[in-house]
């Protein structure tokens, strides 16, 4: 398959509706201070929403397997990293930093290792994007070394999933199988983790935390899965990067759940994003 570097209308609004799904899940996930305990809860809720789609889907070809596992020990180490980004960070530096590290990256390796090569529009789509994101980064205080350190290693690892994903979801033949797959085995590591070393502290949480935390599993399924339906049929770069515009939804969640300030930096960097998107879907 040799998807068109052209992003279809509805190929386009599906990969918005994960950006919104993306943040709103990020934002849940930020605001549980213990984010040991709140990606533990995302984890069962990522398994809970990914056991019915193994049930219901076909088993994803042989062909895939390799990818599939290779990007599950990624999204381990993406998990890792994210929830050091949100130790050490605030939301509003550490998330812009993270999601607009990886179109770049994800052009290079998509040109490397797909054989995807974008058109002049689609490249200018794709560095408007990136550098509406990075003008996020410079809308407040600037982060710290090691929430730095993280944020771009977080960026580095979403870079490298989305691309092996989007050899693998295209090779499954099933990609609702290889969703709930991914899902249910990536999922696994931080809630095992959290029973067998943090049992009295999940057993203290208030239902509504334990309840936020689910639902915020479910809506990560939700996103990944609408972004990896969309790379079987559009290029891996523009989707990556219209999938980051998640931090322009994210700096208005900031803006009305954490009270922080929108501001005229982040005006200019939505209609950077913006015309990055109109780019990027100019034929």
């Amino acid at each position: 398959m040799d998807p068109s570097t052209t992003l279809s209308l509805t190929v386009t609004l599906a990969v918005l509706a994960a950006a919104v799904t993306h943040a709103t899940w990020n934002a849940i996930a930020h605001g549980i201070k213990d984010q040991t305990l709140a990606f533990a809860l995302i984890g069962v809720g990522g398994i809970a929403a990914g056991v019915p789609l193994i049930l219901v889907a076909a088993l994803p070809r042989a062909d895939c397997w390799p990818y599939l596992l290779g990007s599950v020990a990624i999204h381990v180490f993406y998990n890792l990293l994210l929830m050091q980004c949100y130790r050490l960070g605030e939301f509003s530096q550490v998330y812009p930093l993270a999601r607009g590290t990886s179109p770049l990256v994800v052009s290079i390796l998509a040109a490397i290792f797909v054989g995807e090569h974008l058109a002049p529009p689609q490249i200018a789509g794709v560095l408007v994007v990136s550098v509406g994101l990075a003008v996020l980064v410079l809308a407040g205080r600037r982060p710290g070394r090691a929430a730095f350190a993280a944020a771009i290693g977080t960026g580095l690892t979403i870079a490298a999933y989305t691309t092996v994903d989007g050899v693998g979801v295209r090779l499954s033949a099933s990609p609702v199988g290889y969703i709930g797959w991914l899902m249910v085995l990536e999922c696994l590591c931080v809630p095992m983790f959290a029973v067998f070393r943090r049992r009295d502290v999940l057993l203290k949480q208030p239902k509504g935390i334990l309840l936020a935390g689910l639902a915020a599993g479910a809506l990560s399924v939700l996103a990944y899965g609408l972004v990896l339906w969309a790379q079987t049929r559009g290029a891996l770069a523009p989707i990556a990067a219209l999938r980051e515009t998640s931090v322009i939804f994210g700096a208005i969640i900031g803006t009305l759940v954490f009270r922080e300030p929108f501001g005229r930096t982040r005006i200019v960097a939505t209609a950077l994003v913006a015309a990055g998107i109109v780019l990027l879907n100019v034929g």
